[in-house]
């Protein structure tokens, strides 16, 4: 008789002081985390189906010495943002004398840092992990596993083990369509780790997994975590309208939202499809206002184009965007700063996730800085030490424009787009351009937003952030009144500030802090305090 194995799967912690982390925001609905481990549960599902699993989500649960010292095999996977915590946990499992089985991203990408683990599975995990688990049940216990690169049918990849997450824990819970994207922005791990050819499921797939999620009693917020959702547009024009049947003989049960490139405005049918199909927001990576910075960085998909007409044609579809955006570059000007806060003003983009920039491990940019001798030693290891995530720290290379300039403009651009009265006013914008008219109004019973409420979670947020409660309460009346189909998402954005607000002053204060210590030390070069990291140090 075949003996099952008992597998511990653990989510490392993500590091505390980022953008990404707004925990502050789930509570207010009685949530724990913003998202659910989608990666380790599509694992999950292609592991035998005699083995006993469970998960850990350090984000929202505690990790005890029982449910290590009750496993046969502990696996861990993570991003970069969790490369602390990962690492913290692979010694912690070898101390209750477990083996660990380690993946994901950031372990794809920088496989040395993870050398301590007993098993390394590197890249796709659909085309090797049958050959790690052979591995195991042969009785080996140690393993270097790589996938072929961008080979993978996800037209094969399993259906996540959904029965093994907490649903109440999360804000949102996310589904996956498609692996690549088609442009080749310099700065981007994407195309790195899962190519330039966009592969995508199956409609029959996705609504299968839409249906465990509602047969689990899930309603509410569902994202789609893909990079790039219209990277094959061929492909995703037959699955929108099938997705849009599949809400309407469910009355609706859940809404979406994604990440796409900017080039979605030059396509009216599909921001159609998607306003149909129940979209509601929309990320799109914008990095900077000024093309020359763009052409450099290699997003094309962003020149020859007013982003600030695209941004408000999909708000003419119903569905608000938050966006990204990137200081350091080499060919930025001293005017970057005010340039970028004309930008989101004019585009009336509530909120915008700030960073200065970190080159990702394995990508065009990195290896160019690499040749030109300008990257940091240990440019992809995060300290344990260090406060905030990549975005924050960077750079993690010698800069070409002062290091005090990029500096100085980054906390002038946070400075300015999380005070409550300009980040209030964009919210005024984006209300009268947020065209809702002809969409439901009411969440399904079940979806957690709920409690949110109207007036009464706005007093919540007021009574958390006393700052805040001129401009909000102004911005709320005035939605109330011109556009009350749009209200709710005014508010879900109000709540977001409750994180963006308090963080956006740590970041600035960190900020003075280095700059302050680049103008104690003059004879210093700017770039030489950046954080740096030590391999040698772990």
């Amino acid at each position: 008789m075949t003996v099952p194995c008992r597998v511990l799967m653990i989510y490392p912690k993500f590091v505390q002081d980022s953008f990404w982390n707004y925990t502050e925001a789930c509570e207010l609905v009685g949530a724990k985390y913003p998202a659910a481990p989608l990666g380790l549960i599509t694992v999950a599902a292609m592991l035998p189906k005699h083995w006993d699993i469970r998960l850990v989500n350090r984000n929202t649960e505690s990790l005890t010495d029982a449910d290590l010292d009750s496993a046969d095999l502990v696996m861990i996977g993570g991003m970069l943002n969790q490369q602390p915590d990962f690492l913290h946990l692979i010694d912690l499992v070898h101390q209750h004398g477990k083996p660990v089985c380690v993946g994901g991203p950031d372990v794809s990408s920088s496989p040395h840092l993870y050398a301590d683990a007993d098993f390394q599975v590197i890249g796709e995990a659909e085309q090797i992990i049958q050959q790690f688990v052979a591995a195991w049940e042969s009785g080996e216990r140690k393993g270097v596993f790589v996938a072929e690169k961008f080979k993978i049918d996800v037209t094969l990849s399993p259906m996540p083990r959904y029965d093994l997450i907490k649903f109440d824990h999360y804000l949102f819970i996310g589904v996956q369509y498609s692996r690549g994207c088609p442009f080749t922005c310099e700065f981007c791990d994407i195309i790195e780790l899962y190519g330039r050819v966009p592969r995508t499921k199956t409609p029959d797939q996705i609504l299968a997994e839409l249906q465990a999620l509602y047969d689990h009693g899930y309603r509410g917020h569902v994202d789609f975590v893909d990079d790039n959702f219209i990277g094959n547009k061929k492909n995703l024009r037959i699955l929108l309208p099938q997705l849009k049947a599949w809400l309407e003989e469910r009355d609706y049960p859940f809404e979406f939202s994604t990440e796409a490139s900017i080039n979605i405005a030059d396509d009216s049918e599909l921001l159609q499809a998607m306003k149909d199909a129940n979209f509601f927001g929309i990320f799109v990576g914008i990095e900077s206002p000024d093309p020359e910075t763009l052409v450099q960085m290699k997003k094309k998909q962003n020149t020859r184009r007013n982003i600030a007409e695209c941004i408000h044609k999909i708000y003419s579809y119903g569905m608000f965007v938050t966006a990204g955006f990137i200081v350091g570059f080499d060919t930025e000007k001293a005017s970057m700063g005010q340039a970028m806060i004309d930008f989101m003003e004019k585009a009336s983009i509530p909120v915008s996730m700030v960073g200065l920039l970190y080159a990702l491990p394995g990508t065009q940019l990195t290896r160019r800085l690499a040749k030109e001798g300008r990257l940091h030693e240990g440019h992809d290891l995060m300290k344990v030490e260090q406060a905030g995530d990549q975005c924050t720290l960077g750079c993690n290379f010698d800069t070409i424009r002062p290091l005090r300039d990029i500096l100085e403009d980054y906390k002038a651009v946070l400075g300015h787009v999380y005070s409550p009265t300009a980040y209030a006013g964009r919210l005024s914008r984006l209300a009268d351009m947020l065209d809702r008219s002809d969409r439901r109004r009411d969440l399904p019973d079940g979806d957690i937003r709920k409690r949110l409420g109207g007036i009464e979670g706005v007093h919540t947020i007021m009574r958390a952030l006393p700052e805040v409660r001129e401009p909000f309460w102004k911005t709320f009346v005035e939605v109330a009144k011109s556009n009350p189909g749009a209200l709710r998402y005014i508010v879900m954005l109000m709540a977001l500030y409750l994180h963006f607000g308090p963080f956006s002053k740590h970041v600035i204060r960190e900020i003075d802090r280095r700059i302050a210590a680049l103008d104690d030390m003059p004879s210093v070069r700017a770039t030489e305090l950046v954080p740096r990291t030590d391999l040698h140090a772990v």
